[in-house]
């Protein structure tokens, strides 16, 4: 099996003949062959199968009203005690609905909220503490706001409580493998769904992970949960997905991923990036102090957004709505 990765320009030194990376800004003319077991190769964007290069440069749907043309900021709302970044912060849920609409006037054009820790090493949490914990923030932020809300849960109920209560999203990190009733739910719900990919559970991924090939596994994973997704009845046009940085990966799998990023785009959705803050930036930029990380987690998110990648989903927001601002006005 062949996988094509676009090999991402921009400019107006655009050649003619040049394909346009989902019908944006973005183009390409060559693409990197990759196969297992064999040396990757470079061959001209006009030899691609005619499924590969339709799913590469076709327009993507909106994805809960938001344009997929443009830059997306997730703004992270963790509502739990225990999160590595901002574990606490948020339990009373006037707070939490405070810092909510602050990240919307900060830029944000959708609310993540997440009950669950999934730090490694973190435990599960029963599905009554993560509704007590989640559902009434939401009504809150619902109440006072339209912008998209995102539930970060890998359980059913849990997610049927969060729509009740006015969520727009199911983001699962476990990419749909850990409650069976949850893609039905999210199908018959007719919301969109974030496929995450994670190698074991929270508390025992970073133990050893490995992998055969590290990018190509991922892309297979990323491949089967969204036939089965659409199996139960969720259109492709409505699946976003997630390589899942740091969920089961070392320092060297993250980096080959995030140098890769736009092979994803032949998966014909939506790409989520979730690299706020984590402990490799703090390794690499030599931040010890997890707050202290928002310029790396800026550096990386404006790298993936150089290869096409539609959501960045952090807990800086204003700072990284005032880096993509730039980034588009002297791209």
């Amino acid at each position: 099996m062949s996988y094509y990765r676009p090999l991402v320009q921009h400019g107006d030194a655009r050649p003619e003949g040049a394909m346009p990376l989902i019908s944006g800004a973005l183009w390409f003319t060559e693409v990197e062959v990759l196969e297992r077991g064999a040396p990757p190769r470079v061959m001209p964007a006009g030899l691609l199968p005619e499924h590969v290069r339709h799913r590469l440069t076709a327009r993507r749907a909106t994805i809960a009203g938001l344009d997929m043309t443009q830059p997306q900021i997730m703004g992270i709302l963790n509502v739990t005690p225990d999160s590595f970044s901002d574990g606490g912060q948020h339990n009373d849920v006037s707070v939490a609905c405070d810092t909510a609409l602050q990240m919307v006037a900060d830029g944000a054009s959708i609310i993540d909220v997440g009950g669950e820790s999934t730090r490694p090493g973190a435990a599960l949490v029963p599905e009554e503490e993560e509704i007590r914990r989640t559902a009434p923030v939401i009504a809150a932020i619902r109440a006072k706001s339209e912008v998209p809300i995102s539930i970060d849960t890998r359980k059913a109920v849990v997610l049927a409580e969060a729509l009740e209560a006015g969520a727009s999203l199911t983001n699962d990190v476990s990419g749909f493998t850990f409650d069976p009733a949850l893609a039905p739910l999210t199908a018959q719900a007719g919301v969109p769904a974030c496929i995450m990919h994670a190698q074991g559970d929270p508390e025992t991924m970073q133990e050893n992970p490995q992998y055969a090939d590290v990018l190509l596994d991922i892309y297979d994973f990323l491949s089967t949960q969204i036939d089965r997704l659409e199996d139960t009845g969720v259109v492709r046009e409505q699946i976003v997905v997630d390589p899942g940085i740091g969920f089961g990966k070392t320092l060297e799998h993250n980096l080959v991923l995030l140098r890769n990023l736009s092979l994803f785009h032949g998966l014909g959705c939506p790409i989520l990036l979730g690299v706020s803050r984590k402990g490799f930036i703090g390794k690499i930029g030599h931040a010890p102090d997890v707050a202290a990380r928002a310029p790396g987690s800026i550096a990386v998110g404006l790298a993936a957004l150089a290869q096409g990648v539609q959501f960045l989903r952090v807990h800086d927001v204003a700072e990284t709505a005032q880096a993509v601002r730039l980034w588009q006005s002297v791209r």
